[in-house]
Parts: structure tokens; sequence; C-alpha cells
């Protein structure tokens, strides 16, 4: 059974690791990863595959890691999704559900709603 929706994974770091321990934990369900880096899709997705052989010797271990990589969002593809969003006229709604999730997330409720 496949969730509904898409898992996100926001992160600062390169380390395998930790992109795969986060794989793990959604059982091999596709995650994105968005990452704050200025370095480029290709070269953030063969640092993690280089992290990864390193960790681990079986091709077939490494492969079936990185194809659960469903998207890798970097600094300059935020930038563009916010610029279409304001474009677009969805800047509130966008920011709005930016702090519904971050709420959810962090467990915190605003008694003066």
């Amino acid at each position: 059974m496949r969730p509904l929706g898409r898992f996100f994974q926001v992160t600062e770091t390169l380390d395998v690791r930790k992109y795969f321990l986060d794989i793990d934990k959604l059982e091999h369900y596709p995650l994105s990863f968005v990452i704050k880096s200025e370095a480029s899709i290709n070269d953030l997705r063969n640092r993690l595959k280089e992290g990864a052989e390193k960790q681990y010797p079986v091709r077939a271990i490494v492969e079936r890691y990185m194809s659960c990589i469903e998207e890798i969002i970097n600094l300059e593809v935020l930038r563009e999704r916010f610029r279409a969003l304001v474009k677009q006229g969805h800047l509130r709604s966008t920011l709005d559900e930016v702090i519904v999730q971050s709420k959810v997330e962090f467990n915190y409720e605003d008694d003066m709603e």
C-alpha cells in the first residue's frame, strides 16, 4: 500500500547515511530531498551516489537506495518555484500552508487563533 502524496526531507548535509536512514524509515518509499546547496542537481546526485558506493560495496544496494530518491531540490529550484508562486498569485496561500504545516510538525498550538 502506497501513501498518498509525497515525502520531503530538508537537509544541509550530503551524509549518505542520513539519507539512507530516512529511506529505511519509510521502507524504501520514494522520498524527495530539499538540499540547502547551490550545487547542481546532477552534482548533488553524483556526490550522494559516490558516498553510497564508498559505504556499500554491493552495487544492487546502492542502486536500490538511489532509486528511492524521487527528486533532489536545491536552492535554485526553490527560488524558481517561489517566483512561479508569486507570479501566479499564490504567495499568501502558500505561506499560510507553510505556517500550518510547521505548526503540525512542531506540535504548536496558537491560543490566539
